[in-house]
């Protein structure tokens, strides 16, 4: 993987590291938290600009997010999830939990969301089913997507040679991403079966 991103970026420069995110996007398994520290060490080492780094690899995401917003605005949500099952390495429960955390909190996930590991893919898809306003949408994952970003293609820079102990730290933050959101998915489903096992206070009183 990082020998492929190398290549990339030695081959494109600057819009190599922001191709590579926009395969990021589209192709989850491809993971940025090597990505841009690497194109930050690559900064470093003066194999491109760094504005330019951080400038491309904006322009990635928002490609690669803009590409899922179409998947999701012209296929519709039923679609999706059938065309999700059929896909390696994707699993629909992803695009499911991604969904229903859209529902719940609307248009601030697609900010936020650039910044959750697995989400920040995969929230593009539900506000293109959702058909949020295209320039907001825009707006929101331009501006998600540079603090995302510029933090990690920074780390990579001041780091240089050292710039895979950003993976370990990034790995720490989504294992604990990812615990949370299980953890709270249980927590919900749990008091959903107790509630539909016992009965309401209004059917006690009934049978009083």
């Amino acid at each position: 993987m990082e020998t492929w991103i190398n290549s990339i970026m030695d081959t494109l420069g600057a819009p190599g590291a922001g191709l590579a995110v926009a395969l990021e996007n589209l192709f989850p398994p491809l993971p940025s938290e090597v990505i841009l520290p690497l194109a930050g060490f690559a900064a470093s080492t003066g194999r491109m600009n760094l504005p330019a780094a951080l400038l491309w690899t904006t322009a990635g995401s928002v490609v690669g997010a803009l590409a899922l917003y179409g998947v999701g605005a012209s296929i519709g949500r039923e679609r999706v999830l059938a065309i999700a099952a059929r896909l390696p390495l994707v699993k629909v429960a992803d695009i499911e939990r991604t969904e229903a955390w859209f529902a719940r909190h609307g248009t601030k996930e697609v900010l936020f969301g650039r910044m959750v590991p697995v989400f920040r893919s995969l929230i593009s898809v539900p506000a293109g089913v959702d058909r949020m306003p295209l320039p907001v949408f825009l707006a929101l994952t331009a501006l998600g997507s540079a603090l995302w970003n510029t933090a990690f293609v920074l780390a990579g820079y001041v780091l240089g040679e050292n710039w895979e102990q950003v993976t370990d730290y990034v790995s720490v933050y989504s294992k604990a991403v990812l615990g949370t959101a299980t953890a709270a998915a249980a927590c919900v489903a749990g008091v959903r079966v107790v509630r539909a096992v016992r009965p309401g206070r209004g059917a006690r009183r009934a049978r009083r």
